[in-house]
């Protein structure tokens, strides 16, 4: 069988292998640099990377790892199982985005907006202008908006083709087109109540889109065995044997949360 040793030689580290000539290891690193100097140049060059949730801000750092959980610091993204799950909010990879550098951002297109909205938009707006009115105690108010709700509700055209896959076609157009938009307008202002607003309904966005492409996977799977809990506060849905002890979005706390009762199938 043939061995392989390293031997110091006059001043000089040579490999030498049983049976066959002496090879002067400096030759020897350079052929490897050669081959493959490039390829661990770039490699070692890449900055660690930061992955953001979009739904809980949740931010994964290469460069740190999550020890407390078994993965090293310098552990690649790419590195992480497939089915790894966010720590905060239980989402998955697919709900991340790299941390990108907002300061170079360019202002967007306007896209277009200025159009009278239809009787269903109103709805869902005086709807939550109600519980808004409803968590401050506002009754009176909250009476109010909920009649107006009914009322335009009353007059929106019925949905004769809905699916998951054209709610979630419209789902992306709100976090590819319209949120960009807004948080760019409102960032120049600066509007920090708005960017605040944006903020919270980005993430319940964001959550939606990852239930609606789980569920397009998945389908009514995906709601067996487990709860379904709605932060009242926020909108944040989870799923899980219990409601999560602080919600991801808004921090507020477990009992915050109800719990949607299945329906039959």
């Amino acid at each position: 069988m043939t061995k392989t040793a390293v031997k110091n030689n006059q001043n000089k580290i040579v490999l030498m292998k049983t049976g066959k000539n002496t090879i002067d290891f400096g030759d020897f690193i350079t052929e490897i640099m050669l081959r493959y100097g490039n390829i661990i140049a770039e490699e070692a060059g890449r900055p660690m990377k930061q992955m953001v949730c979009s739904i809980c801000s949740y931010v994964y750092d290469e460069a740190k790892g999550i020890p407390d959980a078994g993965i090293a610091a310098g552990t690649k993204w790419e590195d992480l199982p497939s089915d790894w799950k966010c720590p905060w909010c239980g989402a998955g990879k697919d709900a991340f985005n790299e941390k990108q550098d907002l300061s170079a951002k360019e202002m967007l297109e306007k896209p277009h907006v200025d159009k009278e909205l239809s009787a269903i938009e109103m709805s869902i707006i005086c709807s939550n202008l109600a519980e808004g009115c409803e968590k401050q105690y506002l009754n009176e108010q909250s009476k109010l908006f909920s009649d107006l709700a009914d009322f335009f509700k009353s007059k929106a055209d019925p949905v004769n083709k809905g699916s998951t896959a054209e709610l979630l076609k419209l789902v992306n157009k709100d976090i590819e087109v319209y949120y960009p938009y807004a948080n760019t307008v409102a960032g120049r202002k600066p509007d920090r109540g708005a960017l605040r607003a944006l903020t919270w309904s980005e993430k319940v966005t964001r959550m939606l889109q990852s239930l609606l492409i789980r569920y397009e996977k998945e389908g009514e799977k995906m709601l067996d065995d487990t709860g379904v809990y709605v932060c009242s506060v926020c909108g944040f849905v989870y799923l899980g044997a219990d409601a999560p002890a602080i919600c991801p979005v808004c921090k507020v706390p477990s009992w915050k949360f109800e719990k949607i009762e299945g329906r039959n199938r």
